[in-house]
């Protein structure tokens, strides 16, 4: 249900507060399912108030029912149909009508190799699904493509060690977002499950989850609008505790995105500190490859700054929430930037660029597109956002916290 657009303005282009973000949506998430295979021998600290957490959190925490309606969260409904697939149980798992339009079959050929009972009860390849456990394994070998999404391969991961034969998870081509897999495993391992990885091959044999319990961090892909928010101000002191210089999220990257924007990381006290320092921006080329959900953030930003980069790692955004490349597209024509597209790259053609007016963006059902477009209020008259409420799937503070940082929202 779309929620109503607010306008949102600034009286002082220059910055100085501390931001508390939510817990990292993407560890979470692993956590929970961990949780929830080791019989709770995994306890999970700082969960995230994420809408995404939160269904996954009252899903696994509850007895579950027959039916499950994920609504538009997409890790839910990979990381389930993953972990129903192992549990003794009968479940139909379904989502909203945009997650009926998101592929899923690359992860049900995979789970269905290995010996999982799963039926498509409307489209082939798409949601709803019907899931009987758990499967009898037939092989511990399962192939699959590495430019897929992540997720996919960190559900096969997340249940590798209640597989009675184990897995060999053999990763066909180039892995994309490679740091989302080292999580995974990274996650596990702090839960005593030992894996290998040896060239293309990761081997996770049967084994126990240890007791322990996992803190998860700060969400650096929230920090990331903050980042993006430090470079379009005048100047900008900003801290956001919890944060550390060596992540497991590979959106953690955005230290280095924005080094080129003039803007610094310095940790101590618990978290980090983000300043603004003058700059001229040299970096023309971008590659998302293994940060895809970092892109439409620094994309507007370089459009806001004029900058004509290129991007490249875009493949996936194609198939999130909404079609990211395109709606990217039509919003940065708003302020008179095109986004072209030629053989999977992408290029900024700033001329037209027009910041001397009010915009209104629409935000398609995409968290990431309302908070990405939401620092160009810094340099504009005034930014209207369409269903600000968008922002609950992973950022549900973020418009409180803009007021924290003294944009005007109404």
């Amino acid at each position: 249900m779309s929620s109503a657009s607010i306008k949102i303005s600034v009286a002082s282009k220059k910055l100085n507060c501390t931001i508390p973000l939510t817990g990292s949506k993407s560890e979470c998430n692993r956590a929970l399912i961990m949780q929830a295979l080791s019989d709770g021998a995994v306890r999970v600290d700082n969960i995230s108030d994420a809408a995404d957490t939160v269904t996954l959190n009252s899903i696994l925490s509850g007895k579950s029912p027959e039916l499950v309606d994920i609504g538009p969260a997409g890790t839910a409904m990979r990381f389930l149909t993953a972990f129903y697939s192992v549990k003794d149980s009968e479940h139909t798992l379904t989502g909203s009508a945009r997650m009926k339009q998101r592929p899923i079959g690359i992860l049900v050929d995979a789970l269905r190799t290995l010996g999982a009972d799963i039926q498509y009860l409307e489209k082939e390849g798409f949601p709803p699904l019907k899931i009987k456990g758990p499967l009898s394994q037939k092989t511990k070998e399962v192939r699959i493509k590495g430019n897929i999404s992540s997720q996919y391969i960190s559900a096969l991961l997340l249940i590798a060690p209640k597989l009675e034969q184990g897995l060999n998870l053999v990763i066909e081509g180039e892995l994309t977002s490679k740091p989302y897999v080292e999580m995974t495993l990274a996650m596990m391992e702090q839960a005593g499950i030992k894996h290998n990885w040896k060239g293309n091959v990761i081997t996770i044999e049967n084994q126990s989850f240890n007791k322990v319990v996992i803190n998860v961090e700060p969400d650096w892909s929230a920090a990331s609008y903050w980042y993006a928010i430090a470079a379009l101000s005048e100047d900008a002191q900003l801290f956001l505790p919890g944060l550390n210089g060596y992540s497991l999220q590979g959106d953690s990257i955005i230290t280095e995105i924005m080094a080129n924007f003039g803007i610094s990381s310095q940790f101590k006290d618990g978290g980090v500190y983000i300043f603004k320092e003058a700059k001229k921006i040299e970096r023309k080329i971008f590659d998302f490859k293994e940060c895809p959900d970092l892109a439409q953030t620094v994309i507007v930003c370089c459009a806001a700054l004029g900058h004509e980069a290129t991007f490249t790692g875009l493949e996936t955004l194609k198939i999130k929430e909404t079609d990211r490349v395109n709606a990217l597209q039509t919003e940065l024509l708003k302020i008179g930037v095109k986004l072209i597209e030629k053989k999977q790259t992408y290029k900024l053609d700033c001329s037209g660029l027009d910041l001397n007016k009010k915009v209104k963006i629409a935000t398609y059902d995409d968290h990431r597109m309302a908070m990405a477009f939401a620092p160009l209020a810094l340099v504009m008259p005034e930014l209207e956002i369409e269903d600000h409420l968008v922002v609950e799937k992973s950022y549900p503070d973020f418009w409180k916290h803009l007021g924290i940082a003294g944009f005007n929202i109404s």
